[in-house]
């Protein structure tokens, strides 16, 4: 169970629509089974789980954003002789409204007009869009096989949104400000060859090839005919494994190279971008570590017509005060670039660079090994990066700042 405050829901500026906050009650169930004991497989088959967890979300003054949240998440790893193979797959239902947000002060035309928060900050929607009725599937499917030094690793990856929020022609009253949200995909399948430099450590050199779909808007719905489905083709030099003692580390960069389809709004339709991931842990001492996680990429847009480049940061320090009390403090920095292309065919210019940048703090307490309680607090401060945007853009409305306050309770057995 969980309560929380949220001071600003659908993380607006304020400046036109007022910042609503809301407490928020939470109730989360995790159940799961692991099916290999009961299978006798030895090593072939080391997990086999099924977990279910559903969550119910209601917030108190703000009834339009309740939802309730279905996950399932199964993991099946095994090992036969040099081979190692495993699938994890994460599927979520959430049955949340099928009215999308509506960023909108009025629906007046002339000098009373104020729909500017639709020019807001591109990380401030995806909060309430999480919230919203949907499905997404993510997997990661993997098979290696180890011959002394080397291996050889067969891979696989699916990131899938599939909106179910209705869709509206957003240019005329009473539909104005209101967010159509498309559906989107990126799966790729490649493999990386690795050699091991101790036993510990590995260099790995790979390449993917992959495919991103963006739906594209009915005409009904929006005249613009800009999508920006693509082919891409990733080159990977990677390094995992212990770098030293009390560092672990997994990284990968290379270059992405993108064939964009005809209707994308960018100049060159086959380019090349870069493309890096990372997670490192260090162990400071028995009771304290920091890790860091990154991740770089070009990715399609849930809001339709443009591709943007997608940064994220995030550094987490932990501490393990006594047996009872945890301690966790942290940053991150977000940054969605739009800047890669110019989609001049809808209402404004789709330039523009937003960030998003983020504390938060965490306690836990083990009242028994059975009974956890803590407190954890996050907060955001949305800002517009984009210098040279035109005053009639409404640049401030993409500032924003939201902080969520939270205490819980666990029970587990």
């Amino acid at each position: 169970m969980k309560e929380s405050y949220d001071d600003n829901v659908l993380y607006v500026s304020g400046n036109g629509l007022p910042e609503q906050s809301s407490w928020v009650n939470t109730v989360s169930v995790k159940l799961g089974v692991d099916f290999a004991p009961l299978l006798a497989a030895g090593g072939a088959v080391q997990s086999l789980t099924l977990v279910y967890s559903p969550e119910k979300a209601t917030y108190a003054q703000a009834s339009a954003e309740d939802y309730t949240a279905h996950r399932i998440n199964d993991l099946f790893k095994g090992k036969v002789g040099n081979l190692t193979y495993s699938l994890n797959n994460a599927f979520l239902y959430n049955d949340g409204n099928r009215l999308a947000e509506t960023y909108a002060l009025n629906q007046l035309s002339g000098a009373a007009a104020n729909q500017n928060d639709k020019y807001r900050n591109s990380l401030a929607h995806a909060a309430p869009r999480e919230r919203r009725n949907q499905d997404q599937d993510r997997y990661m499917a993997l098979l290696q096989y180890d011959a002394g030094n080397l291996f050889f690793r067969p891979v696989s990856s699916l990131t899938l949104y599939k909106l179910n929020t209705y869709l509206f022609n957003t240019s005329l009253a009473p539909y104005e400000g209101y967010q159509d949200y498309v559906n989107r995909y990126d799966v790729n399948i490649g493999a990386d060859l690795g050699y091991r430099l101790g036993p510990d450590l590995a260099v790995t050199l790979g390449a993917r090839d992959g495919y991103q779909y963006q739906e594209q808007f009915a005409l009904a719905i929006n005249s613009d005919r800009h999508f920006s489905s693509n082919h891409y083709q990733r080159v990977l030099a990677g390094l995992e494994g212990k770098l030293m003692r009390w560092l672990d580390v997994k990284l990968s960069a290379g270059p992405d190279i993108r064939e964009y389809n005809p209707q994308t709004p960018i100049t060159d339709l086959n380019t090349t971008r870069y493309y890096g991931e990372a997670a490192a842990t260090a162990t400071l001492s028995r009771s304290q570590s920091l890790a860091l996680t990154y991740k770089q990429w070009f990715f399609v847009s849930s809001t339709g017509l443009v591709p943007y480049e997608d940064i994220s940061y995030t550094l987490v320090y932990h501490w393990t005060a006594t047996k009872q009390l945890g301690v966790d403090v942290g940053a991150k920095f977000l940054n969605h670039n739009y800047t890669f292309g110019d989609d001049m065919a809808g209402s404004a210019p789709s330039l523009r660079d937003d960030v998003d940048y983020g504390a938060l703090g965490g306690l836990t307490y083990a009242f028994t090994p059975h009974l956890v309680a803590s407190l954890n607090y996050n907060y955001d401060d949305g800002q517009n990066a984009f210098a040279s945007l035109p005053a009639k853009y409404a640049p401030f409305y993409r500032d924003f700042k939201h902080a969520l306050t939270a205490v819980g309770l666990q029970y587990k057995f």
